[in-house]
């Protein structure tokens, strides 16, 4: 009965998650009913392991959540993000399109922008350069996913987004963890994805398809700030991103663009803050205070990436506000719009992870455990199919990745010690195994990214697929390949 109970609250949650339900109210409601059907006390486990697992969260991650929305909000409203997607547009041309799409959104987003708001800025850019080519409009959501929600979500090393930073208290690791792996998934994830884009539009082009194609639903595309207020599109948005899109059209955009150079300027603050601080300002800390119970009864390794992080977000922040000062025409207005767009990702997620951790609690779910350890190939296979399967089931990489990191961290940490494998190589391996299958049909920002860029699943998914779930894939049995050969490096 309790396999069965756990069967039940998934089919529950998937089912009406997808019908555009909340998960603040799915989560608890699935994990009581799972925890109800295995014969569990329901109140004791919803106030103390489902709360008790969402604080957790919450205090571990909400400053990334928080830092990272106002980032993105301000980068947005400066015009920086606009500023880089022209520069793109510029340097690359028509003729190259699909590129100039694909490394605008790279770049933004391994700076430390929001998923969504690189989706919004992006998209218009897109449309323009797309039509003066000739290439089918249906391609745009694979060039802005393969850019901004693949390998700079999850392979890349450094990269500030939170799926890279939930395995570090796990682990010990820092954002940097498995770096030289980490590039060559980045490769392969990036050389694929140009390369099927680069394949179906010479297949266009010999067919004679142009900007609007033979199979479409029109050039007519809703505004992004109407997208971003559509219910559906929120409730999904916000397990899959650390950005409400609701706070999109709050704030007040400059209408002036800054330099190229003053608008890249805070992303390579990040990149070198959080470098500085994960490989050198860190390790030379005496922190043998966080021992002691009045912190926690914690160490540095469980807390430093997360450190990292924040600083480098912090940094940048400042100096974004420093150099676009007088391009922020309502300060305050966007801070606020950055800081609310926080709120509901960090609650849905932490939701998600309420639900994980009610379910792990159960007496049945040591057969689950089992399962996933006895799966051919060793701890580095098990850890990627589970963080897999979770991802897509709750169609949230971060959500995915917590839950399975709050079940079994524990016990891939002392498998890692009996086989002598490195933690960030199961760092690594989790991280790009939570941003495959994530990518399903009912994922919110694959519901998103189609809705701002006026397509359909059946017009775009496809090759949305094809870049970000094969690719990853590619990518994810190349590091669990050389990680099992070499070890990490």
């Amino acid at each position: 009965m309790g396999l069965l109970g756990i069967l039940a609250a998934l089919i529950l949650l998937i089912f009406l998650a997808y019908r555009g339900w909340s998960v603040l109210l799915l989560s608890p409601a699935a994990a009581l009913l799972a925890a109800g059907l295995a014969g569990e006390p329901l109140l004791a486990h919803w106030t103390q392991t489902f709360m008790g697992s969402a604080a957790r969260f919450i205090m571990q991650f909400f400053p990334i959540f928080l830092l990272g929305a106002l980032f993105g909000k301000l980068m947005e409203d400066s015009g920086s993000v606009t500023a880089i997607a022209n520069f793109m547009t510029v340097r690359l041309g028509p003729r190259r399109a699909v590129l100039a799409v694909v490394l605008a959104g790279a770049l933004v987003t391994y700076g430390g922008v929001s998923l969504f708001v690189a989706f919004f800025v992006l998209a218009p850019m897109a449309h323009a350069l797309f039509r003066s080519a000739g290439i089918p409009k249906r391609l745009m959501p694979a060039a802005i996913s393969l850019g901004t929600s693949t390998f700079t979500m999850s392979a890349l090393p450094g990269t500030p987004a939170i799926q890279n930073a939930i395995p570090m208290p796990f682990f010990g690791t820092t954002p940097f963890a498995a770096p030289g792996l980490g590039i060559i998934a980045s490769a392969i994830i990036l050389g694929f994805g140009l390369w099927w884009l680069s394949r179906v539009e010479t297949k266009a082009r010999a067919k004679g398809d142009g900007y609007l194609g033979p199979a479409t639903s029109g050039d007519r595309v809703a505004p992004p700030h109407d997208i971003a207020q559509e219910l559906i599109v929120r409730e999904r948005a916000t397990t899959a991103s650390s950005f409400d899109p609701a706070e999109i059209c709050h704030g007040n955009q400059s209408l002036a663009a800054p330099p190229v150079a003053l608008a890249i300027l805070p992303l390579v603050v990040v990149i070198a803050v959080n470098l500085y601080m994960s490989l050198f300002k860190l390790p030379a800390l005496d922190a043998s205070y966080l021992a002691d119970e009045a912190w926690g009864a914690t160490s540095l390794s469980a807390v430093g990436g997360v450190w990292a992080v924040v600083t480098a977000l912090t940094a940048a922040i400042l100096t974004l506000v420093a150099v676009n000062f007088r391009r922020l025409p309502a300060l305050r207005e966007s801070i606020d719009a950055g800081l609310n767009a926080s709120a509901l990702p960090v609650l849905s997620v932490a939701s998600l992870v309420g639900f994980g951790s009610v379910v792990a609690a159960l007496p049945a779910f040591a057969a689950v455990r089992d399962l996933v350890l006895s799966i051919e190939g060793g701890p580095l296979v098990s850890l990627a199919v589970a963080t897999n399967v979770l991802a897509s089931l709750t169609g949230s990489a971060s959500g995915g990745l917590t839950i399975a990191l709050d079940a079994l961290g524990g016990t891939y940490m002392r498998l890692a010690a009996e086989q002598g494998i490195d933690p960030g190589l199961l760092h690594r391996v989790a991280v790009i195994g939570a941003g495959t299958l994530d990518s399903l049909p009912h994922n919110g920002a694959v519901v998103t990214l189609l809705a701002v860029c006026g397509s359909t699943h059946r017009e775009s998914y496809f090759d949305v697929v094809m870049v970000s779930i094969v690719g990853a894939l590619l990518g994810l049995a190349a590091v669990i390949g050389l990680g099992t050969l070499f070890g990490s490096f």
